[in-house]
């Protein structure tokens, strides 16, 4: 696996929109997110950053030419989407591949990410512009802190928020740019397998995306994912109990549940902009994820240890977590150590 150096004072983040153009719905909470991003380092945008309806060619052109661009440093997602799937095959292995780079995105970016990790590239699991960085009063301080370790190097341990949502308002709302979602404090993780240390290397992503690739068998060999820690988290979809149990049976026929160390399970979205149910039902439907997860892996492998409740993914606050680098998970202690270094 090929580990993309820490991003260097001169260098520039790219920021790009390899599924849907975000910034063309939300043009404000752009703006704001990249006056944040500004911060960090000088940014640079591509052609179909904001281009609303950009070809699949176009996209993956701005991804070509982001990787190949000795100014850039690193690469940003604004935001996932739904069809990132069809720019995989205009990717430029031979470019990509000679001028590693970081890459940050999650949801519909676990094409692009999985994509990097099959071609030995390890990447970010985190950061849409458009929904960790432009809405609301600041940017939260575990994404910033994860962010700016992933960027320059370092560990950090992962701990749950004080409060967390599950979406903010609406980008037409003025209140996007200075007010949080409804926020909740979230319920401690939960834990089974054995009590003991593993320090390995990620794999996985966003449960809808990676259905698809399980039946298109776009996924790593199992020789290649042997010993890895599995991240697995859901997209805004909401998916039915019944879906996501599923969804483990088939990782488990597979032979995939069966060969990693641990599997860390974000806390799932439980509510959206069409559907408030209340409180006590949110978390009565992560509690049975949570336990669905729990049970597949003591079935095909009880050997493999098991948090529940990460908040990474489609979450705010969200942990940006190394995919294909490494975390070391703590099960005596109850600890999670993400290492960013390269």
């Amino acid at each position: 696996m090929l580990f993309p150096p820490a991003l260097k004072a001169a260098q520039k983040i790219a920021v790009v929109s390899p599924s849907m153009a975000g910034p063309a719905y939300g043009l404000e909470v752009h703006e704001q997110a990249m006056r944040r991003l500004r911060r960090f380092a000088k940014i640079k945008e591509y052609p179909s950053t904001r281009q609303l309806g950009a070809s699949a060619y176009e996209r993956a052109r701005d991804i070509n030419a982001a990787f190949a661009d000795p100014e850039v440093g690193a690469i940003m997602s604004t935001l996932g989407g739904a069809d990132q799937v069809t720019i995989l095959p205009h990717l430029d292995p031979g470019i990509i591949c000679a001028n590693p780079k970081a890459f940050f995105g999650y949801s519909d970016n676990t094409h692009l990410l999985n994509w990097l990790w099959r071609h030995g590239i390890a990447g970010f699991y985190g950061g849409a512009t458009q929904v960790q960085l432009g809405p609301g009063p600041h940017i939260d301080p575990e994404h910033k802190a994860s962010l700016y370790a992933a960027l320059f190097g370092g560990e950090l341990e992962l701990t749950n928020p004080k409060a967390i949502e599950d979406h903010g308002f609406e980008w037409s709302d003025p209140r996007a740019l200075s007010h949080f979602g409804q926020r909740y404090r979230p319920r401690p993780w939960s834990w089974s397998g054995p009590q003991r240390k593993v320090t390995a290397p990620t794999w996985g992503g966003c449960v809808e995306v990676l259905r698809d690739q399980l039946k298109a068998q776009h996924l790593p060999s199992l020789e290649q994912l042997k010993g890895s820690i599995l991240l697995l988290e859901n997209a805004s979809d909401i998916l039915t109990p019944l879906e996501f149990g599923e969804f483990l049976r088939d990782l488990g026929e597979a032979g995939i549940l069966g060969l990693v160390q641990a599997v860390l399970f974000a806390r799932p979205p439980a509510s959206s902009f069409d559907h408030h149910p209340s409180e006590e039902a949110q978390e009565a439907y992560r509690q049975l994820l949570a336990e669905l997860t729990h049970q597949a892996v003591a079935s095909y492998n009880p050997k493999a240890m098991v948090c529940c409740g990460v908040p990474f993914g489609h979450s705010r606050p969200q942990w940006i977590l190394p995919f294909g680098g490494t975390l070391s998970i703590d099960g005596h202690q109850r600890r999670i150590i993400a290492h960013y270094s390269r």
